[in-house]
């Protein structure tokens, strides 16, 4: 059976960079860091360290491994998960496979769309196909997943 997740942009990248409007009595804006770490599973992680929100989905390999995705089953919203546990499932026309959680916390949100479209995960995997939203109660365990260099060598040897 396939775990979950590919590869994302550099792991300690500026992304999503949201200034806030200043006056000119300002001098500084603040910008959100964003940063995206993979598991061996094939989910990533992308963490936003000023709210302590992880977004979790997996990855544009396993969605190519799996095929075409026809279901997502999610966490439920206020849900702990831990990490490296079963949070929900993908079945597609060849496969179905479990989505583990890549880091421990509680879901704050889910991708209510994938109820509707689970096309999604093959088309926008790491974009609009999201999973879930999980507060991390441990920030460490982020840290130690695979940034996008090591994620594409576990990919290619695989």
């Amino acid at each position: 059976m396939l775990s979950l997740r590919l590869a994302r942009p550099a792991s300690s990248i500026l992304r999503n960079a949201v200034v806030s409007k200043t006056t000119p009595a300002m001098r500084f804006s603040a910008i959100r860091f964003i940063s995206t770490r993979y598991t061996t599973d094939h989910e990533w992680v992308s963490f936003d360290k000023s709210s302590n929100i992880g977004t979790v989905g997996i990855t544009d390999y396993a969605q190519k491994a799996l095929g075409d995705v026809v279901f997502v089953e999610l966490p439920g919203q206020g849900s702990e998960v831990a990490q490296g546990d079963s949070m929900g499932a993908v079945e597609s026309v060849k496969a179905a496979s479990d989505i583990y959680a890549p880091v421990s916390g509680v879901v704050e949100e889910i991708n209510e769309t994938l109820s509707e479209q689970p096309s999604l995960l093959n088309k926008s995997p790491e974009q609009d196909g999201w999973l879930s939203k999980i507060k991390l109660s441990d920030p460490a365990e982020f840290e130690a997943l695979l940034d996008a260099e090591a994620y594409k060598a576990h990919c290619e040897g695989q």
